[in-house]
């Protein structure tokens, strides 16, 4: 009897062992599949950031304007919209009236080789970033013609509303994503744009030349 007693503890003895090391192989093979997933997940979020987003190649250059500044100053705290980094124009364009079609007068002279900017009327409102929906009128000249080719006020499809578009690159020209951004609604600015920011090697349509520089000015009405 003490015998068989003995052989049903080892038999228990066993069989105890023998659960836990099932026990112990599931757990390791849990462990495993986990590591599986999180290093799959790592390597699809990696591909995500390398390849994602733009859908026209492995990588997009963005340039953003700089961030407003804050200034505090004792219990109050004031916003300023600062300009692209951009060098000022020399002899800007009259400011004119917000909301009233601008005089646009290019500046005499050779075209700048780089882009430059300048606020004729700084704006109180909410500030433009990339990537929002702006509505803007503006006027368009070139150094090809000297003279105003395209003014969004006498534009007949968009003269009430104001042109509405997305400040992104494929949606507007290189010059207008970095020159209009940091713009206050209120505000007007004048941008002048070198070809490599415009239109390029290519005609756009009358008035436009290949490899031509291009004067803005452009009112900002609403953000969003």
């Amino acid at each position: 009897m003490a015998t068989s007693k003995r052989e049903r503890q080892k038999a228990a003895r066993r069989e105890k062992i023998e659960r836990l090391q099932r026990a112990e192989r599931r757990r390791k093979s849990v462990r495993r599949a986990v590591i599986g997933v999180v290093v799959a997940a790592i390597v699809i979020g990696s591909g995500f950031l390398l390849f994602g987003g733009s859908g026209k190649g492995p990588t997009t250059t963005t340039t953003t304007a700089a961030a407003p500044t804050t200034t505090t100053t004792g219990p109050t705290t004031t916003t300023t919209a600062v300009p692209t980094s951009f060098p000022a124009i020399a002899d800007p364009s009259p400011a004119g009236t917000f909301g009233t079609e601008p005089t646009l007068v290019v500046p005499p002279g050779p075209p700048p080789t780089s882009m430059e900017v300048s606020n004729l009327i700084t704006g109180t409102g909410a500030v433009a970033k990339v990537g929002d929906q702006l509505t803007v009128q503006y006027v368009l000249a070139t150094y090809s013609t000297r003279k105003v080719i395209q003014a969004s006020w006498t534009t007949p499809s968009i003269a009430k509303t104001g042109f509405q578009f997305t400040l992104a690159t494929g949606s507007v020209i290189p010059g207008w994503v970095e020159g209009v951004a940091g713009m206050r609604v209120g505000g007007r600015r004048e941008l002048i744009i070198p070809p490599a920011l415009g239109y390029g090697a290519t005609s756009a349509g009358p008035g436009i030349a290949k490899n031509d520089t291009l004067v803005f000015i452009v009112d900002l009405l609403k953000v969003g």
